[in-house]
């Protein structure tokens, strides 16, 4: 329990410390955001605010994790999923931000990275961690056997994705990975993983930390380097901990916001034009339903908490 708590405030000191540091920092290198214009016009005010301080949050983690956890195989898979997605995200951030192309890497690119990282870590949690996977509330396992390899790279590229999505309003991302990433200390204390629950706690810190900066009005924005990472390590935990099927409850809000992009695409094509919601992802339908910045990221990060709490019942 020490090491969790001390991992915890060792990521929340650095990323209050980095945080502030930072911002000058990427103003200087005019690392900043350039804003969609297919995106709510309201969010065009935004633009030039500094990006790329998902890098806060990655230092931030790592120091926890690496002064508090054990060097072993869980430790393995976390920091290449973590630093592996992180490092696509920099590379992404960089182009939109430097180069000046704002869609940064193109999909195919983006996609085989992705998938290159994803096989290594799903075949070596087929040899190191196993094939089974945990079916909530029930204590009980499905063995995917063969099928566990393409399931997992499903999964994996499907969470990254997801929290990428989620990362459109000032501190969304951020919060409703600190419930996610909160039922992972739960996991790591029930299970007896304790790398899991000291990474998790080293994430919520620097999170903590990071919300300081990146709150409603946001002074510095994850990029795709934050919320990458994140996703990230929320896929490595779940392949440790087996659960993806538990992260479908406690990551409902990841879910939601990816879904919704795929509903709208297809209802799209499907009627030749019409939508299902206004703008996705769907915090955005919210947006141009009337609801502020505020009560929209307010309203997810309770709809987390709530989902969080469902996911670590699931495992009692």
């Amino acid at each position: 329990m020490f090491e969790i708590v001390a991992s915890l405030i060792t990521g929340l000191l650095v990323s209050l410390v980095l945080s502030p540091i930072a911002i000058p920092f990427l103003k200087r290198l005019k690392f900043g955001q350039m804003i969609r214009e297919e995106g709510p016009q309201s969010h065009q005010a935004k633009s030039g605010t500094p990006t790329m301080g998902g890098v806060v949050i990655v230092i931030a983690a790592l120091a926890g994790g690496i002064a508090f956890a054990e060097k072993n195989n869980e430790f393995l898979i976390i920091t290449v999923s973590f630093l592996g997605f992180g490092i696509i995200g920099f590379i992404d951030d960089y182009i939109k931000v430097v180069l000046k192309r704002n869609l940064g890497l193109r999909a195919w690119q983006k996609i085989v990275m992705q998938l290159g990282i994803s096989v290594f870590l799903a075949v070596f949690s087929y040899n190191v961690v196993g094939t089974d996977i945990l079916v909530p509330f029930t204590r009980n396992y499905i063995d995917f056997g063969v099928t566990y390899v393409p399931f997992m790279v499903f999964v994996i590229l499907a969470f990254v994705n997801a929290v990428n999505l989620t990362d459109g309003l000032d501190g969304l991302a951020s919060g409703v990975s600190i419930f996610s990433f909160s039922v992972f200390i739960a996991m790591g204390l029930l299970f007896s993983q304790a790398t899991v629950s000291i990474f998790a706690a080293s994430l919520i810190g620097g999170l903590i930390g990071f919300l300081k900066v990146n709150y409603h009005p946001a002074k510095v924005f994850m990029g795709d380097t934050g919320s990458m990472a994140l996703g990230g390590a929320l896929s490595a935990l779940l392949l440790i901990t087996k659960s993806p099927l538990v992260m479908l409850i406690a990551g409902g809000v990841f879910v939601a916001e990816s879904l919704s992009v795929v509903m709208q695409v297809l209802y799209f094509k499907a009627t030749k034009g019409k939508r299902i919601f206004k703008m996705t992802p769907i915090h955005h339908h919210f947006e141009l339903s009337g609801w502020d910045e505020v009560k929209v990221v307010n309203r997810f990060w309770m709809v987390s908490a709530v989902l969080a709490f469902f996911g670590i019942m699931s495992l009692l």
